[in-house]
């Protein structure tokens, strides 16, 4: 394995497309091209706070040496970088924003992997590009920390997301107004390296269709499919891109609400062409059950991004990029036939997910009155998601009554239930152990089952509020924990975070509601 100094990048998408080669850092709309070239800037002190070793050997890359710590904060680039800032476009909470592009983050470059896979790599805080607009191109320690973290998090849980490298402290101050409020201040500044294949958006395709570029809108469709779904061939293959683009993209929603993650943005330029997790900003886990939960103060008061919304989202942006892609497909009916088709799948993967979640056999046609239990009665009591799934686990099938019921649950409730709430867990509880009495797995089965599929580790905001305090007093004993629990959450390795919110973080910044400079 080389270190990233000895790497030869490749720049495949520079080379194949057209960019703004000024290197001008000037905010401007940047019409004709997909990129604008951009070199980081440097940074006082760069120094590794944290370092990923797993996905370092799925790339192929060694420890990092005092260059590479140079590379990862912005100090330098090698002779092979052609680093830059893509220009996409996009949808901001349902309304149409026009150019955007990446405002603080530059992409080095690429290389492949020892299994033969191209991944790119991308520094978030290195400054500012071409579509900064008004900001500074720069990121604190507390977002960067939150990327690093949850990057890795959700890909041990098995969610599909990019990834995160290291985690690197600048030594400079960066000025945030953390909720927007009129009270700015200056906060310590950091670096995350991210990577993933690919950061293509479905607000890329959107920018060149609004720009009516079609010829380079066909461009960048036809090599995302070649360097992407190169499996797809034929002359429908436009038509099963999106098809594939649509099932992708289901599946990822079904995994958040399976870990019960909120993204929090789901704007159309935070949605990736691969189906993966992007931009992580105000993101937040369920704590208590809750469908209207939003960790992002700037999603109030509509709540367009709650957890119990992101699917419907998920569809809406669907159509954002297949009306993007319209005019290059000969029979849009088709087109719309494949968007229509969203919900078929979805509900045919969720109700999957669930029967997994509940250790079922399989889910038969009459589990649909149980799952609709299920939801009333979590709407209802608003336990603890994770904690209440884990219990399910090992849930004793002599529990009958609604007081012994409850006494059981207790470790998962934020509240003691009303007369009314027992009763309708104890009526969950009664059909859910009738059914598991039809079960045709047994009950080892089922337990390893559930147990592969509900997490018991999740990271919650006020774990990442507790670690985030602690590193700007230059603590990293809560952040290092961290790092180490996230990567196995389904395992009893960090029982000791096994426990509701506590009654503290329901109201403090940072830990329930965070705003997109979070």
């Amino acid at each position: 394995m080389e270190p990233i100094h000895s790497k030869i990048f490749k720049n495949r998408f520079v080379e194949h497309f057209p960019g703004d080669q000024s290197g001008s850092t000037k905010p401007r709309q940047t019409p004709g091209v997909l990129y604008s070239a951009t070199r980081p800037t440097p940074v006082a002190s760069p120094k590794l706070i944290a370092w990923s070793n797993e996905l370092a050997a799925t790339l192929g890359i060694a420890a990092p040496e005092e260059q590479d710590v140079a590379i990862l904060g912005g100090n330098l680039t090698t002779e092979s970088m052609q680093s830059y800032a893509a220009c996409y476009a996009g949808h901001q909470f349902g309304n149409w924003a026009g150019q955007l592009g990446d405002g603080r983050a530059i992409t080095l470059g690429e290389w492949e992997t020892p299994a033969g896979e191209s991944w790119e790599l991308q520094l978030k805080g290195a400054g500012p590009t071409a579509y900064s607009r008004r900001a500074d191109g720069r990121a604190v320690l507390r977002s960067s920390v939150r990327e690093y973290l949850m990057s890795e998090a959700m890909h041990h849980l098995g969610v599909p997301t990019t990834r995160a490298l290291s985690l690197v402290s600048t030594g400079d101050k960066v000025v945030r107004d953390m909720f927007y409020n009129g009270n700015p201040q200056y906060e310590p500044g950091a670096i995350v390296a991210r990577m993933a294949p690919s950061f293509i958006r479905f607000g890329s395709f959107e920018m060149l269709a609004a720009r009516q570029e079609l010829e380079q809108l066909k461009t960048l469709t036809d090599w995302t499919i070649d360097k992407y779904y190169p499996h797809l061939t034929g002359e429908n293959r436009m038509l099963d891109w999106m098809a594939e683009i649509v099932s992708r993209t289901v599946t990822m929603i079904v995994e958040w609400m399976r870990v019960g993650f909120v993204h929090g943005v789901m704007n159309t330029d935070n949605m990736s062409i691969l189906g993966l997790t992007i931009d992580y900003g105000p993101y937040g886990f369920v704590d208590n059950y809750d469908p209207e939960f939003t960790p992002n103060t700037t999603d109030l008061p509509g709540r367009r991004y709650a957890f119990g919304k992101q699917a419907s989202v998920a569809y809406w942006n669907l159509g954002r990029l297949a009306n993007a892609i319209a005019p290059l497909i000969t029979d849009t009916e088709k087109l719309v036939a494949i968007i229509e088709g969203y919900e078929d799948i979805f509900w045919s993967k969720y109700s999957l997910m669930m029967a997994q979640k509940l250790g079922l056999d399989e889910l038969l046609p009459e589990d649909h009155v149980l799952l609709q239990e299920l939801e009333k009665m979590l709407v209802s009591i608003q336990p603890d998601m994770t904690i209440f799934y884990q219990l399910l686990i090992t849930l004793p099938p002599t529990l009958e009554s609604p007081e012994d019921i409850e006494t059981f649950f207790k470790p998962a409730l934020y509240n003691e239930l009303t007369p009314a709430e027992r009763r309708g867990l104890q009526q969950f509880i009664s059909l859910y152990l009738a059914r598991l009495a039809t079960n045709t797995i047994d009950e080892a089965q089922r337990t390893a089952q559930m147990k592969a599929v509900n997490p018991r580790f999740i990271l919650r905001n006020y774990l990442l509020h507790l670690a985030i305090t602690d590193l700007e007093k230059g603590d990293d004993a809560m952040f290092k924990k961290l790092e180490q629990a996230l990567k196995d959450p389904y395992g009893h390795g960090a029982d000791e975070f096994f426990k509701t919110r506590p009654f503290w973080a329901s109201d403090q910044p940072g830990c329930s509601m965070l705003s997109c400079s979070s």
